[in-house]
């Protein structure tokens, strides 16, 4: 009998039993593109307005978020109360801090036990995963560890047996520890399968079902997927009772009408001079500039203003406070030239910003749009330009393939297309 087969035995078989339907053909509400149709319509479009515990709440304005995405607005609620939920989302939407929040809400964390899984289906995406909940549980003291394939098998071990308030982990790994008994399930309320199309095409089908096999009959299960192929329909149905379907459309995010340019610097410390030269240019509208890390963000501030450039700058170590006068300035249009982290470029909406400059390439290609997209999304035109490096032409490129775009080196003429 299959791994598969014998879980039809197993506490999920019971699940449905208890709901008195041993066979169910597939979930109400999907269209025949595996669209799912949305069964839940509150949405709460503040996390103030959320009831979250106040520590909680810290941790998530100390991220950096100033306001809920669609799926944050829709997901939160009904998975901090507890019930099943499948979210359809692309990457992107803000899915990771959805359940990440809705964990740390349900955690007690005097008790040093397990008390949420979440299974991913790559290490990289697991390790940023833990990285979310470790930021966003910061004030509580919550402590996530990450079990993934090619790390010590011992290290994990002790980790686990000290106690961790939430695990995050590939499938091989994280059955690899309950069979050992190093991952106690019994105080397991929450089970997440983050981006589950992606962790059934790879294979991990029978690990997954292996893995729902230990946990408690009474789980709580939220499911986040961009598309709902029959394997994660299959899934919705052994795993879930009677869960709570939410659609989070693509965002309607354009490139068009934005002109996109690229400037070639030999080295990294040439930038700086670049964006002085571009400097009377950037003033004519308004000007934001992306850096990826907060640190950088303070450096080229005080470079800039030591060159008597006035700038503003904005990020997640700044206090909420600070964050909104800057911001109100902004908008207002009393400072012109704003250095931000990825911070600015979700959940803010800038009106009349019309160029962009990218100091450094987004880490990921998801963010380009995020950062440059909003230019001309009410349909106005934008500039956007990017300082390329030698190491960033590969990135450059591989952000052209994924938007079928075209990005130009920047002519001498820039001003006039602003």
């Amino acid at each position: 009998m299959s791994s598969y087969e014998s879980s039809r035995n197993g506490p999920e078989y019971e699940r449905n039993g208890e709901r008195g339907e041993n066979e169910y053909d597939g979930p109400p509400g999907m269209d025949a593109n595996g669209i799912i149709e949305s069964n839940w319509e509150e949405v709460v479009d503040n996390f103030d307005n959320m009831n979250l515990n106040e520590d909680l709440l810290r941790g998530i304005y100390a991220y950096g978020f100033e306001k809920p995405s669609a799926i944050q607005q829709r997901a939160i609620i009904p998975c901090v109360k507890g019930m099943d939920a499948i979210a359809q989302a692309q990457s992107g939407t803000g899915k990771t801090a959805t359940f990440s929040i809705a964990i740390l809400q349900q955690l007690n964390v005097n008790h040093r036990e397990t008390q949420a899984l979440i299974l991913a289906p790559t290490r990289e995406l697991a390790q940023q995963i833990q990285k979310v909940v470790i930021a966003l549980g910061d004030y509580m003291g919550a402590q996530c560890h990450a079990c993934i394939g090619g790390t010590n098998v011992r290290e994990d071990i002790r980790k686990l047996e000290m106690g961790v308030h939430v695990v995050v982990g590939t499938p091989g790994r994280v059955f690899d520890m309950i069979n050992r008994k190093a991952l106690r399930t019994e105080h397991i309320r929450m089970f997440v399968l983050d981006e589950a199309d992606e962790m059934l095409s790879r294979g991990f089908k029978d690990q997954i079902y292996d893995v729902f096999r230990m946990l408690n009959n009474s789980i709580q299960v939220i499911l986040l997927s961009a598309t709902m192929p029959a394997d994660v329909l299959e899934v919705t149905k052994q795993f879930m009772r009677d869960p709570v379907r939410i659609l989070v459309k693509k965002e309607e995010l354009t490139l068009e009408g934005i002109k996109q340019f690229y400037i070639a610097v030999d080295r990294e410390e040439w930038k700086l001079e670049t964006l002085c030269d571009l400097y009377e240019t950037l003033t004519i509208t308004q000007a934001v500039i992306f850096c990826n890390t907060r640190r950088k963000v303070d450096w080229l501030t005080d470079k800039m203003r030591g060159k008597d450039f006035t700038v503003s700058a904005l990020h997640g170590d700044m206090d909420q406070k600070e964050r909104d006068v800057i911001m109100r300035e902004f908008r207002s249009g009393s400072s012109r030239v704003l250095i931000t982290t990825d911070i600015l470029a979700r959940g803010i909406d800038v009106q009349q910003v019309s160029l962009v400059i990218n100091y450094d390439l987004p880490t990921n290609r998801e963010n380009y749009i995020h950062r440059i997209g909003r230019g001309g999304r009410f349909g106005r035109k934008g500039v956007a330009i990017n300082f390329i490096t030698e190491d960033d032409k590969r990135s450059l490129r591989d952000i052209e393939q994924f938007y079928n775009t075209q990005i130009e080196e920047m002519p001498l003429n820039v001003a006039d297309l602003i």
